[in-house]
């Protein structure tokens, strides 16, 4: 199994080398990188690539790790005792098997997504480290075992909210996305949008990275919202000529709300407007 890019996906040789690494390795590869870089992106592609099933797990701040494993519906169980059920006689009934229960049976070797872990709790990956280690856990309520039968290409996202424990980094490989350099990103936008004209895409782009480059901004734009801001300048139909204006009135670009996401930033942008007026007199 080797991973190398898809037409859909721009992979850096850095990337695929990671990636592949990982797959050899048989670790979870831990990816991080700035939001808006592919990162859960990639794992749905290696899944494409390799002709792999997919399974995500998006990981959110109430998640607990046995929800991964699986779940008990003792409740359920409670109730429908009360209602005569039948069904309560076969305590398998009330367990909700869970993301990593499905990747260890799974019948191929699947792609198993653990998306953002860094959104849960600071404990959630040490509760993690025994099954992904050893690829099992036990099942109180049954008293079974459940063994994967192949390692899932387990891809894990991080955004660096919180540091993740050094007992799970060691049992990971590591990498980094870093954001695409120009011509990167030039070929991520003709992915993206075939054809579309290179003089327009010349200019959005210094445009796009000169802001990303102000002192001071909060929030950088990302790769998801230069795509979204050529979108709309495709729509409008907006042509470099007016993306090359220096004009200090029109300082903050055309259609700015696809790539400032937030008041400080816009307000940012219009000081320095005002700034360069008082200078242009």
């Amino acid at each position: 199994m080797r991973f190398d890019g898809t037409s859909a996906y721009v992979a850096t040789d850095d990337l695929k080398v990671a990636v592949n690494a990982a797959i050899a390795l048989e670790r979870p590869l831990l990816v991080k990188g700035e939001p808006g870089t592919g990162k859960t992106v990639l794992a749905l592609e290696i899944a494409k690539a390799l002709g792999a099933p997919m399974l995500e797990w998006h990981v959110k701040s109430t998640t607990k790790a046995q929800q991964g494993l699986y779940e008990y519906d003792a409740v359920s169980r409670l109730r429908d005792s009360q209602l005569g059920d039948e069904r309560v006689k076969d305590i398998r009934n009330y367990i909700k098997r869970g993301k990593l229960w499905d990747a260890f049976v799974a019948d191929e070797r699947p792609v198993l997504l653990i998306d953002e872990i860094d959104k849960a709790d600071i404990e959630f990956p040490n509760d993690l480290l025994l099954e992904l280690d050893r690829m099992e856990f036990y099942v109180y309520e049954t008293g079974e075992t459940v063994k994967a039968r192949r390692r899932p290409i387990v891809i894990i996202t991080s955004n660096n909210e919180k540091e993740l424990p050094d007992a799970f980094l060691r049992r990971c490989f590591f990498h980094y996305i870093r954001f695409p350099d120009p011509d990167t990103m030039n070929a991520i936008v003709e992915v993206h949008y075939p054809g579309i004209k290179q003089r327009l895409v010349s200019e959005a782009l210094k445009l796009f990275y000169e802001i990303r480059d102000v002192p001071g901004i909060k929030k950088k734009p990302s790769t998801s919202e230069l795509l979204d801001w050529l979108k709309l300048l495709m729509v409008e139909d907006i042509g470099p000529e007016t993306l090359r204006e220096r004009d200090p009135k029109k300082l903050i670009p055309p259609l700015h709300g696809a790539l400032l996401k937030n008041e400080q930033d816009v307000h940012l942008f219009e000081r320095l407007a005002f700034m360069g007026r008082r200078e242009g007199r």
